[in-house]
Formats: C-alpha cells, sequence, structure tokens
C-alpha cells in the first residue's frame, strides 16, 4: 500500500511540475508604449513575467532578438510576448499583435 502511494506521489508531482513549466512559457500579455529601432529596443506595458520573477505587472524596456519584428508593430498595438534573459538582457524572444 505504501509503495502505491509513494507511486501516485511521484505522478502527481511529474504532473504539476509539467504544469507548471507550461504555464510559465505562456506568452505574456502587453502593449506597445515605445519603439526604438534604430537600438533594438522595445517599450512594453506587461502584466507578470513569472520565468523572469516578475510578480506584477510593469512598463520596461527589453531588447528584441530580432530587429525585424519591431516593424510589425506600432505604439498602442496590444501583443502578446515571450522575454528571457539572453547573454544577461531582459530579451523579447517573441513578439506578435493580439486582438
Amino acid at each position: 500500500m505504501r509503495k502505491q502511494l509513494l507511486a501516485v506521489a511521484a505522478v502527481l508531482s511529474i504532473g504539476l511540475m509539467s504544469f507548471n513549466a507550461a504555464a510559465q512559457t505562456a506568452p505574456v500579455e502587453g502593449s506597445v508604449v515605445k519603439i526604438d529601432e534604430s537600438a533594438g529596443k522595445i517599450t512594453l506595458k506587461h502584466g507578470p513575467i513569472k520565468k523572469l520573477d516578475m510578480d506584477e505587472g510593469m512598463t520596461m524596456v527589453f531588447r528584441v532578438q530580432d530587429t525585424a519584428v519591431l516593424k510589425t508593430v506600432k505604439v498602442g498595438d496590444k501583443v502578446k510576448f515571450d522575454a528571457d534573459r539572453v547573454n544577461g538582457q531582459l530579451t523579447v524572444t517573441t513578439l506578435q499583435k493580439s486582438k
């Protein structure tokens, strides 16, 4: 009986870890505040970014991994994005307009 309980606990633990990993990789909703194409940066007002230990929304400047993405949005656009630390800098790795 004890071995069965341990097996169930292990399965539940793995399931919760998978759920947490999926939740942390979900796109973040935000809006474009400023675009600086020459510097390869974008200012976004956004919600929490759990994987970067940001528990509250804020407005901040990010580098962009692909500067071509800056031509696809304009100030005021609602976006969904993902960000990570790249070479020690907060960087938007994916960005797309949302409806």
